[in-house]
């Protein structure tokens, strides 16, 4: 069982983890939440784990993409220029991580998450139509692409939220709209870091192949819900990943000092 890790139960059990992840992170991002969490808990080790995991948001994102093209909610030929600057910035993010460390960035990004939930939650008109851009294409091709794909391949937890909120923010979209884009650019800078995660041969693929099948399934669902539900169902979801996602990365950070706390307090 070398080449596969975990038992074929548990990979059922993964399967459907991934297709629940698939279908929250076509909608808000942070399925990463869901997904990732659940490899360590098979016992998969950190660094397989972040290579597999990233395999299997592939699925997903590349599900949800298709489905905005073909519905021609998003014309590929209008984003070459992100999609070129997102690739990019993600392959400079993924070998920059390779060599530096991440904790300040870690320590700051709950906080940035937070005011993104907050953002979306204080203005109920956000994203209710399209509006007057605010930056034209190469200027946001390089902040809303370039760097924020530097983000994903650097890091990645909360990117999909990143791009969503560019494109509303900068772009004008509406939030249906920005979401279908967002994709796009989430699936290229996930292509990017995998790309790295390969050549370092840390990628489990049998299982990595299983989960990217769920979330294909998962996030094909979500896309649906995007266009049918729209802000309704998206603005409430970002909030409540926005939430979760914070909470989680806070634990990450200072796990140890909240049980401390806990333990003298209660």
């Amino acid at each position: 069982m070398d080449w596969l890790i975990v038992a074929p139960w548990v990979l059922v059990v993964l399967f459907f983890v991934a297709l629940c992840a698939g279908f929250i992170d076509s909608i808000a991002g942070g399925g990463g939440l869901i997904s990732l969490p659940a490899l360590l808990a098979a016992g998969v080790p950190p660094a397989q784990a972040i290579a597999t995991n990233k395999l299997s948001s592939i699925g997903g994102s590349f599900s949800a993409s298709l489905y905005f093209v073909r519905r021609g909610v998003v014309d590929l030929n209008d984003q070459k220029l992100n999609i070129a600057c997102t690739f990019v910035g993600s392959v400079i993010g993924a070998i920059l991580i390779q060599h530096m460390r991440a904790d300040m960035l870690r320590q700051v990004l709950p906080l940035l998450i937070i005011c993104i939930g907050l953002y979306f939650l204080l203005t109920p008109r956000l994203g209710e139509s399209d509006r007057a851009r605010r930056l034209n294409a190469l200027p946001y091709a390089l902040v809303g692409g370039g760097c924020v794909g530097f983000y994903d391949g650097f890091f990645g937890p909360g990117a999909g939220s990143f791009y969503a909120l560019g494109f509303v923010t900068l772009c004008g979209f509406n939030l249906a709209k920005a979401t279908a884009h967002a994709k796009v650019l989430n699936f290229t800078s996930n292509l990017g870091g995998l790309i790295f995660f390969i050549l370092g041969g840390k990628v489990i693929w049998v299982l990595g192949f299983v989960m990217a099948a769920g979330q294909f399934i998962g996030a094909r669902l979500g896309a649906r819900m995007v266009l049918t539900k729209g802000q309704k169902m998206i603005r409430p979801m970002v909030v409540i990943v926005s939430v979760v996602m914070s909470c989680k990365l806070i634990y990450d950070n200072h796990g140890a000092e909240i049980h401390q706390w806990l333990s003298l307090h209660l």
